[in-house]
């Protein structure tokens, strides 16, 4: 059984046990349990501005309509 997580499990894992995921879910469980809040903001904060120094340094596209 074929089962693509980002569109079958938008309700909850349909795999239970057997989801090949589980391992990221511990790693973020274990992230988030040992890390301060302070610190997930300010990393969240800084790949806020790392984003966006890539699209200033960027020029702006240009989407022409199709004929």
């Amino acid at each position: 059984m074929e089962v693509n997580c980002a569109v079958d499990c938008v309700n909850g894992c349909v795999l239970g046990d057997k989801c090949p995921n589980l391992k990221y879910t511990e790693e973020a469980t274990k992230f988030i349990d040992d890390t301060p809040l302070d610190k997930m903001l300010e990393m969240a904060d800084e790949a806020v501005r790392k984003r966006m120094m890539e699209r200033a340094s960027r020029p702006p596209k240009w989407v022409l309509p199709e004929d």
